[in-house]
């Protein structure tokens, strides 16, 4: 089988995610991670938070704590998220650890040896009051367009115009307040873009076609513009230090290197650490190094994300001439909205993580993120979409079909598997529409749709209810209870299919469902065509037993409970 190498970017350590963050990257590189483990593949899903940059070093200035012990405890809070909602990454690392300063820095000496990095003088802010030069978050003023008066020097948030610092009215520090600024000429190194933009392009014309159109499109839409010169060092405390040994003068001035620099590389950094944990085990190097004939290597983000890892981040791994292992696959998602506005961390504005999980149990939301994953265009959370779709799915289709399955069959049967009859042409049809649906949600995975992938997996939860409403044990059972014995024991096969292939999206439920049949050795990891078909995994005589309800519906209560807590008006 193929080696599956998985990453999803990085969230940022400053404050918890929102759905928006989730259903962008980590939950749906986590559900084809899952996917690709059961059928087979050998996978490793690396991720990390991304520590570096001036909002971590602002957030910590803002508690009072050093910004080391503050993304610490930030990325603990994070983990725990992330394990709540049944993340299952194979490492979760950070971008502040020796492994990612070590390989930054030799990638910026390679670079430099080969002629794509060149120290620059530029012309900076610097703020008197305190006796630096400030980087462009590190401004802050009213901006020119809309008057918001909280805009950063590199965009406002407000009105999303991207401005120069010089834009600003009334600016002032973000660390001290003062406006005490004035212009002064630092010297910083720029990455050669523009001498990689033949080579870019040619690797982007490689493999585009393979990629999204979202993905594919923005990449070229950045080669189209012109690759322009990027400076990747910023006037910081916390980062990865420019190397003394390359560039003593800017070490000694304390530059360290932008965050957009060193955070890609923290994907290879963060298999480091992993492989650093069992070194006798684990070889890092056989996923990044010289590893494109045996590994396969696909990376999720939102399209924000897309320049930097389909240019920059490229860019920076051509120019080190050296043989690491590129993307071959970039599944990009756009926004997921609420009420039609966008989620922001900073406004506090839709549903955070934390809160989700306080809630509701993690498969009711890894399912609808999924179902409605915003693939092909913006998709918008509501409250009202999102309990129809839980009552729906989950509760009616698949919740209450386990339910009443195993607790009919209880009450008229016993704790096992009933025999019952030999199966007959409802069977033999039902089993051929559960090999196509398996087949097309197969399909549908393979391709990374995951909407598509869902739609497929509804279905056959959907095939289970119809074959139970055609059969009607309930009224089979008073005139032919062998009839009524076979259907159930065929419904209770579809519980266990259900189980397995679901597991994906919905771990947790999965688990309960499987384990309600006391299977021995039930160590199956996927469903073949001719499983689908026979539906005989359990057999007649197995006991079981019948689970919590795996799905509560949700009430009109609870629908405006949430409305009143998070808010449920369109946006303005």
């Amino acid at each position: 089988m193929a080696r599956h190498l998985i990453t999803s970017a990085l969230p940022y350590i400053n404050g918890i995610k929102h759905l928006g963050n989730m259903v962008g990257s980590m939950l749906p590189a986590d559900v084809y991670s899952r996917y690709l483990r059961q059928r087979g593949h050998e996978v490793l899903y690396i991720c990390a938070t991304d520590e570096h940059g001036t909002p971590a070093e602002l957030a910590a200035k803002e508690q009072g704590v050093p910004v080391d012990a503050f993304c610490t405890e930030a990325h603990h809070q994070q983990k725990a998220i992330y394990d709540g909602f049944s993340l299952a990454f194979d490492y979760f690392g950070r971008s502040s650890s020796p492994q990612n300063h070590e390989i930054t820095q030799e990638i910026a000496r390679e670079l430099k040896a080969n002629g794509f990095i060149e120290e620059r003088a530029i012309r900076q802010v610097y703020s008197n009051a305190d006796g630096r030069f400030l980087p462009d978050r590190y401004i802050i003023g009213t901006c020119p367009h809309c008057g918001y008066d909280k805009a950063r020097g590199d965009q406002c948030e407000n009105c999303t115009r991207v401005l120069d610092p010089t834009d600003l009215i009334d600016a002032r520090s973000a660390i001290s307040g003062s406006s005490d600024l004035e212009i002064r000429e630092t010297k910083h190194l720029f990455l050669l873009q523009s001498a990689l933009a033949g080579e870019v392009e040619a690797w982007v014309d490689e493999r585009a076609d393979n990629w999204p159109v979202l993905a594919s499109s923005i990449a070229r839409k950045w080669l189209t513009e012109g690759l322009h010169d990027r400076a990747i060092t910023r006037d910081l405390d916390w980062g990865v230090p420019v190397p003394a040994d390359t560039w003593p003068d800017l070490a000694a001035e304390g530059k360290v290197f932008y965050v957009w620099f060193d955070a890609p590389i923290e994907y290879i950094g963060a298999t480091k650490e992993w492989a650093d944990q069992d070194p006798a085990n684990r070889d890092w190097r056989s996923w990044w190094w010289k590893s494109d004939a045996n590994v396969h290597y696909t990376q999720f983000m939102g399209k924000d994300n897309v320049p930097f890892h389909s240019v920059m981040f490229p860019a920076t791994l051509l120019g080190t001439r050296a043989p690491w292992k590129k993307v071959d696959v970039i599944k990009a998602f756009n926004w997921l909205n609420y009420y039609g506005g966008k989620f922001s961390t900073s406004q506090r504005r839709g549903v955070f993580t934390h809160d989700a999980l306080d809630i509701l149990p993690a498969d009711y939301w890894r399912y609808f993120m999924m179902a409605n994953a915003p693939e092909s265009d913006d998709s918008s959370f509501t409250w009202e979409h999102f309990t129809a779709t839980v009552n729906k799915d989950l509760a009616d289709t698949l919740g209450n079909f386990v339910n009443r399955v195993l607790s009919f069959s209880r009450k008229r049967f016993g704790e096992e598997v009933p025999a019952g009859a030999e199966p007959g042409e409802a069977e033999a049809k039902l089993g051929e529409e559960i090999a196509r649906l398996l087949a097309e949600y197969e399909s549908q995975m393979e391709a990374i749709q995951f909407r598509k992938a869902a739609a497929a997996l509804r279905a056959l939860w959907s095939a289970g209810n119809s074959y139970l409403e055609e059969k009607a044990p309930w009224l089979e059972i008073k005139t032919n209870p062998e009839g009524a014995a076979l259907t159930l024991r065929t419904a209770m096969n579809l519980i266990h299919l259900y189980a397995v292939v679901s597991e994906p999206f919905i771990p947790t439920s999965a688990k309960k469902m499987r384990e309600a049949f006391s299977l021995k050795d039930d160590t199956a990891l996927w469903v073949t065509a001719d499983e689908a078909r026979s539906l005989t995994a359990v057999p007649a005589g197995t006991p079981f037993t019948i689970p919590p309800v795996l799905f509560a519906k949700l009430t009109d209560e609870d629908l405006e409970s949430y409305k009143e807590r998070f808010g449920g008006e369109p946006a303005a």
